[in-house]
């Protein structure tokens, strides 16, 4: 140091003058100081570090900008600034030659200025060549420039009239005045100003005057946009997967030749799901790694402020103690110790930013990787990955990588920090800091192993997922849990996944718990044993106010690290099963494009064997070889689990190819069994994307019968469709499917099974219109699954089915002529079809069709005429159905406390204001020590001294454990009142919304709300300190736009699931019609929406950091002054506790608002979850002390009078005066077409709707006068939609477990499916996927009825169970009905009117009347209504 000063000296011909700068009362800088230090340290920050800036801005570069005024501002000042310089060079040069060869520096310094200063222009035009728009590092340069002329600039203006060199007097105040204007240009961006501290402030503000809307929040910079993040990450995790699966292949290989144990294969398994989650963690580490080491870099300068503070803080304390230190000492200290807790923030609140930003990156990449994955994931995988497990991924797991972001640097810093600190610690109380490493030593292992103990309690995700899946699928078969009466079994089945998943939990907080009590301990046993061994072992150990709170302020330091490492170390470990369960989704198999080959000549099967996973058996065998000639019909037949779907799926290519080729001419166009209908317009439904052509599009209408809907539609074709068509009719939904497939202009198309939803004589018509040789696709390729056999005489093909094997083709008449099983078949059943073909062909001519298919339960909008309920209605549907108000209700938290009770609150409270309080004593008594005078170099007491410190401090590290009451109460509270809530309430409510608070808002519940209540305990010793009115000021201002940003976060959040849900459920349509690129960009949209509305709210939270902690830090400046103003009045003690108190506020103050932030904002998650308790409800499920019969009903017979059902207040009634007697055992058949009224019928027996007037009596009692479960559990009805549930067979046969196995089989001998149960391996234990995806249509249809026959009531209700079947199965079922229910009364809603022809009565019902009643053959003789329907089903 001496040397360097030395050379200093020379060079300028003078000393830097110590003793007149540092050693006086008037402090001066020297000459030389001035010329040297204050001018090359800017100099030396922009030549070091303009390198890396131009390499950044090589590397990032986001294309050239125009040259701006402000652009060209800024040069022409480099440009004077530059000139002074070389001006001022050549003057002393040619005026002041003597003076060089004594002073060198006064020569080189305006050189190395001006050399600066046009690097400084290079970089200004670098900048713009780059595209870049601001630049803080410029920013900072200028400033730097500007701070180190003040010194000058004051020792000129002491001069002001005796400079000797008027010229370079002038000199330096231009060029000082231009270094101003080079500084403020330097705070403007060039054009679309990207500095989001003033809008953060404006947002702030406009958020606290009036509720904000989505139009107000910023839009998403370009690099934060979902397509530039996962395109540039998508091609990278390819490759990385691509990898990894050739290491699991090849070591799959070796496994199976070496046939390791089943140990082995199971630990090998386990290893490719974690190699998996580190690919994948590599692969975001490359992508975003190089801008979070900028983050990290930032957060190693706020460390070397944060350590520079205890070093002047002692130094301002050594000053109290020196009565002769000068008075500007003090002030220096306090002013230094100001600007680095500045600094300190600024650096602090940017690394912050950087991870946050981070963490937003990969949560977009992450679920764009997700969706994507969704897409191409192949049918075995997709059995194992349901959608709740999906929807998990990109709401819980996604969540805790942005933690894990936030918080890793903790687990390699926190050691470093810790070090740091107790080095310093030893330098002040030398080898009793021994003491302190032993008491760290103790708590790390122990925090280490909570945290591993914790991340072993991860399997409370599994449980999660569980509850998530199931409680996904009770929302999609809700309509069928009510008519069925199974509310309470699928409650009970969902509670016991939260039991488990709160057992867990429970565990988790109770180590947590420890955890935080070893954190606010932590402080006080490193002091404690540090200050207890100081003065121990010898007495002449004094501890004064510097050694103890310096000590104090290294150890609150200490404190954070220690306190953020078991946090990091649990969400490093939850990060991990994160990743592992995000890589094992996204390294599942996924469809294999060489499945099925585009040629352009045709379309063909070559010795195919298909099956729908690797390992799984064939579900198309025998080498099927199959050539369909271009522009053809072929026709696919067989019984129900043939293969006909299976078929079109391998022509798909969603099956897996076991040998063979399949090869598809042209475009595909794809039809499925089950109408998949999406949340939009009847028309965007239809175009899927294509462009509108009036005369196309109206003609696509008229062929697929629609045109009679728009009619019915409040909006024509505009109406808004709900979530998978729920104010559509099956027919229309499958109506719609078929125009979507129409409207496309395929090649190809694959048609299962379209026309068994809809009426006979609209099948007949979209048939001829359509599908058949003089339809509008006749010259297209089409391949027809059909149960219908009127269909058949005019396809060019037909292949016959049977066990995965075609056993027949060729034409209709070749089929016929061979007399084999196709020729019995269409004998025995097609006689009546084949005539009502024949009907239709000669009687129908040009008819205008009318639609005849059955009304659902969720068509109610059609009967509507009022336009602007519809409206409401559709607002409802795809709007946030919650106000947004600024701040949460008081009654929110009153509700949240009210659940954990009122004993528990008033004993946590009490906990933790002893704990305050014991904390404030044991830190005043450490003040009242510190001023203890010294006498013959000890202190007195110093026993008695410690022992009160130690139980004072004791007291304050007890700590209650966090209780799961709440978030037990909460959740049982939502999922009783969403399943007490009515039908129209699912109708009116997207799943998504739901699933969205079951899955996020519980999450929030269990974890955040305790979490951020732990916290905010510490705010009443907070506000003793800081100012109150500016706190609240900024509290307010922030909290009131927090919570609604949060609010519009979660809004924009429910889209999402919904979006994702709809395309699991889609992505065979989807990947059919090749529209992936747009649903994809559709789901980048709205996580590009979600994270506009996250990206202010993080914003605004460091704004409000920003503002918190320079407030923060000028309380530590006026604690600072105010002590050295009172330097003779105040003992060091006491300026000790003040000063190293303040320094805390700053901290406090961000962690108590975030705190308080986090409650407000996640409390929004209680609101979210008791919105639902206010919602409409059904009555009760049972009854107290009803005096029902066990046996009730034990005749069946129903009696309406003057029945009217409406579907909502104030609309005209749907069934109008309904009075009719249904006697026991009567077989009634219920006709009409569309709003007729039919399904209303059904609704109002099994009280879905409540009756408007009038009432239903079942043997002699009001059925308005029991519970709905005494009602529904006792009546039964076969659904038009068969839905399964994720669980065994029996389970969804018998889930109540009320049957033994004998009956069940029986149940299943029934319905034909004992020996498709038979041949399953696990037979009743059959696990059924999602929806019961894994088994068919069909046979979902005969579960179905299977279970009516083993609840086997006294009424029966079917609707139109039957169509999904072939007729030789549907004649089978028809003649078990009428056997097993022979007893029974049977109400059937019938599309097939030959179905109900042997019934004793058919009503016949139009706009909600029964316009006649009696039997079939009366009916017809009558030549009513009925008669004209018999008559254009071809039956008469």
């Amino acid at each position: 140091m001496f040397w360097n000063i030395q050379i200093i000296s020379g060079f300028c011909g003078q000393g830097l003058d110590q003793e007149n700068t540092w050693y006086t009362h008037n402090p001066e800088l020297s000459n030389c100081f001035q010329n040297t230090v204050l001018v090359w340290a800017p100099c030396i920050y922009l030549w070091v570090l303009s390198p890396f800036y131009c390499l950044r801005l090589y590397c990032h570069g986001r294309g050239r900008l125009p040259l701006s005024s402000l652009c060209s501002a800024k040069l022409l000042l480099g440009f004077f600034l530059a000139s002074f310089g070389f001006v001022e060079f050549f003057y002393i040069l040619l005026e002041r030659r003597q003076e060089i060869q004594q002073h060198l520096v006064f020569l080189l310094s305006p050189i190395i200025r001006s050399l600066t200063v046009v690097l400084a222009v290079c970089v200004i035009h670098w900048e713009r060549m780059r595209g870049c728009r601001s630049s803080v590092f410029l920013f900072f340069f200028w400033l730097l420039g500007v701070v180190c002329s003040l010194i000058p600039l004051h020792a000129k203006v002491q001069l002001a009239g005796l400079s000797p060199d008027i010229v370079r007097y002038l000199a330096f105040f231009s060029y000082f005045a231009l270094q101003l204007a080079q500084l403020f240009l330097s705070c403007f961006a060039d054009r679309a100003p990207s500095v989001y501290v003033v809008c953060a402030s404006r947002l702030v503000f406009k958020g606290y005057r009036s509720p904000l809307q989505a139009e107000d929040l910023w839009s998403l910079r370009e690099e934060d946009t979902s397509e530039k993040i996962i395109s540039d990450l998508e091609e990278e995790w390819t490759a990385e997967r691509t990898k990894l699966q050739q290491e699991n292949h090849l070591s799959t290989s070796i496994a199976l030749g070496s046939r390791l144990p089943e140990q082995a294969q199971f630990l090998r398994k386990i290893q490719k799901e974690q190699s998996s989650g580190f690919c994948l963690l590599r692969t975001l580490a490359r992508s975003f790694g190089p801008y979070f080491l900028n983050g990290t870099l930032c957060l190693m300068v706020h460390d070397a402020f944060m350590f520079s503070v205890p070093q002047v803080l002692s130094l301002l304390l050594g000053f109290m103690k020196d009565e002769d230190a000068p008075m500007w000492k003090g002030f220096f200290y306090a002013s230094l110790m100001f600007l680095l807790s500045c600094l300190q923030s600024v650096f602090n609140h940017q690394y912050t930013y950087t991870c946050f930003t981070v963490g937003m990156r990969v949560k977009t990449a992450v679920m764009g990787l997700v969706y994507r994955k969704s897409l191409v994931v192949n049918s075995a995988a997709r059995r194992t990955c349901t959608v709740g497990e999906i929807v998990n991924l990109v709401s819980a797991d996604t969540q805790k990588l942005m933690d894990f972001v936030v918080y890793f640097n903790a687990v390699w810093l926190a050691p470093i920090e810790v070090t740091l600190c107790l080095f310093f610690l030893w330098q002040h109380l030398g080898p009793s800091a021994l003491a302190g490493i032993a008491t760290v030593i103790f708590i790390f292992p122990l925090n280490g192993f909570i945290a591993r103990q914790r991340s072993k309690l991860q399997v409370q995700m599994k449980y999660m997922d569980g509850r998530v899946k199931l409680m996904n699928e009770i929302l999609n078969g809700i309509k069928i849990l009510k008519f069925y009466a199974w509310e309470k079994a699928f409650l009970e089945q969902v509670l016991g996944y939260r039991e488990k998943e709160l057992k867990t939990l429970k565990k988790s907080q109770i180590l947590y718990s420890v955890s935080l009590a070893s954190f606010n301990s932590s402080s006080f046993l490193i002091a404690f044993a540090m200050f207890g061994v100081y003065v121990l072992i010898d007495d002449k150990n004094v501890l004064d106010a510097q050694k103890i709170f310096v000590s104090m302020a290294l150890i609150n330091i200490l404190k954070t690290p220690l306190s953020q490492l078991p946090f990091a170390m649990s969400t490093t470990m939850q990060a991990l099963v994160s990743l592992k369960r995000l890589g094992k989704f996204l390294c599942q198999d996924e469809l294999k494009p060489d499945n099925v080959t585009r040629e352009s000549f045709k379309s063909v099967f070559e010795n195919g064997t298909f099956s729908w996973s690797k390992d799984g058996p064939p579900c198309l065998k025998s080498r099927i070889s199959v050539r369909v000639p271009c522009g053809s019909l072929v026709a696919v037949v067989g019984h129900v689990g043939s293969g006909k779907s299976s078929l079109l799926s391998a022509m798909l290519g969603e099956t897996e190819k076991r040998s063979g080729a399949v090869s598809v001419k042209g475009s595909i166009a794809y039809v499925p069994q089950q109408a998949w209908i999406q949340n939009a317009s009847l028309q965007d439904n239809i175009l899927f994307g294509q462009e509108k052509k009036e005369s196309w599009y109206q003609r696509v209408l008229e062929a697929c019968a629609l045109l009679p809907d728009l009619d019915n539609l409040p909006a024509g074709d505009a109406t808004e469709i709900g979530e998978k068509g729920l104010n559509l009719s099956g027919g229309q939904k499958q109506r719609v499917s078929l125009a979507r497939a129409v409207y496309r202009k395929a090649d190809v198309y694959l048609l299962d099974d379209p026309l068994s939803a809809v009426d006979a004589h609209v099948g007949q018509h979209i048939f001829n219109k359509v599908i058949g040789p003089k339809g509008i696709l006749r010259d297209k390729t089409r391949v027809l699954v059909t149960h219908g056999m009127s269909f058949l005489p005019q396809a060019d093909l037909i292949l016959v089915l049977v066990d995965g094997e075609i056993s027949e083709r060729g034409s209709y008449q070749e089929l016929l002529n061979r007399n084999g099983d196709f020729a019995d078949f269409i004998h025995t059943f097609a006689s009546s079809e084949r005539k009502e073909c024949l009907s239709e062909a000669s009687q129908r001519g040009n008819i205008t069709v009318v639609c005849h298919d059955c009304s659902r339960v969720r068509s109610f909008i059609l009967k509507l005429d009022d336009t602007v309920f519809l409206l409401t209605i559709y607002f409802w549907l795809m709007i946030s159905i919650f106000p947004l108000s600024q701040q949460v209700k008081l009654e929110m938290y009153i509700e949240y406390f009210r659940t954990i009770g009122l004993p528990l609150i008033v004993s946590i409270v009490f906990l933790y204001a002893f704990q305050q309080a014991a904390s404030l004593s044991y830190n005043y008594w450490l003040s009242l020590w510190a001023d203890q005078p010294v006498i013959n170099g000890t202190q007195l007491n110093v026993d008695l001294k410690l022992g009160v410190y130690g139980a004072l401090g004791f007291a304050q590290g007890q700590q209650s454990c966090r209780c799961i009451i709440a978030s037990r109460h909460l959740h049982l509270d939502l999922l009783n009142n969403v399943l007490h809530s009515p039908m129209s309430f699912f109708e009116s409510t997207p799943s998504g919304n739901l699933l969205n608070r079951f899955a996020k808002e519980i999450d929030a519940i269990d974890n955040m709300i305790p979490d951020g209540n732990d916290r905010n305990h510490s705010l009443a010793w907070v506000l003793t300190i800081i100012s109150l009115s500016l706190f609240l000021t900024l509290k307010s201002f922030y909290v009131a736009t927090s919570c609604q940003l949060r609010r519009l976060e979660s809004v924009s959040r429910s889209p999402i699931y919904t979006h994702l849900n709809e395309t699991v459920q889609g992505a065979s349509v989807i990947r059919a019609f090749n529209e992936q690129s747009r649903f994809i960009m559709g789901a980048n949209h709205k996580v590009d929406h979600n994270q506009t509305a996250y990206f202010p709210r993080f914003v605004a939270t460091r704004w409000l950091g920003v503002n918190l902690e320079f407030l923060g830090n000028g309380i530590v400046l006026a604690a600072s002054i105010l002590s050295v103003m009172a330097k003779g009045t105040l003992s060091p003690g006491m300026v000790g506790l003040a000063v190293s108190h303040s320094l805390q506020v700053t901290g406090f103050l961000s962690w108590i608002v975030r705190s308080w932030t986090d409650v407000e904002n996640n409390i929004v998650s209680v609101e979210r979850v008791k919105e639902y308790a206010d919602t409409p409800k059904e009555a009760a499920w049972s009854i107290e002390g009803s005096s029902l019969p066990p046996s009730w009903p034990q005749k069946g017979a129903i009696e309406f009078q003057d029945y009217g059902l409406q579907y909502r207040k104030g609309l005209e009634l749907a069934l109008k005066g309904i009075s009719v007697h249904i006697k026991e055992r009567e077989k009634i058949g219920i006709v009409g077409r569309t709003g007729a009224g039919k399904s209303s019928l059904a609704l109002g027996i099994f009280r879905i709707l409540e009756a408007a007037k009038g009432q239903i009596y079942i043997d002699g009692i009001n059925i308005a006068e029991i519970g709905l479960h005494d009602l529904r559990s006792r009546i039964t009805i076969i659904p038009q939609d068969p839905v399964l549930f994720s669980g065994s067979l029996r389970m969804n046969l018998d889930p109540f477990d009320a049957y033994s196995d004998e009956e069940v089989w029986n149940a299943l001998e029934l319905a034909h499916l004992k020996n498709f149960v038979s041949e399953l391996p696990d037979k009743l234990n059959h696990e059924c996927s999602e929806g019961g995806e894994n088994i068919s249509l069909g046979q979902r249809q005969l579960v179905c009825l299977a279970r009516a026959l083993l609840r086997k009531t006294k009424i029966l209700v079917l609707d139109e169970a039957t169509a999904a079947l072939d007729l030789e199965t549907d004649t089978l079922i028809q003649s078990t009905i009428r056997s097993q229910f022979e007893d029974c009364a049977v109400l059937t809603i019938a599309h097939r009117l030959n179905t109900i022809m042997d019934y004793t009565k058919v009503i016949v019902m139009d706009k909600g009347h029964i316009v006649e009643m009696d039997s079939p053959s009366n009916l017809i003789a009558k030549r009513g209504q009925f008669y004209y329907m018999c008559r254009e089903a071809g039956l008469l």
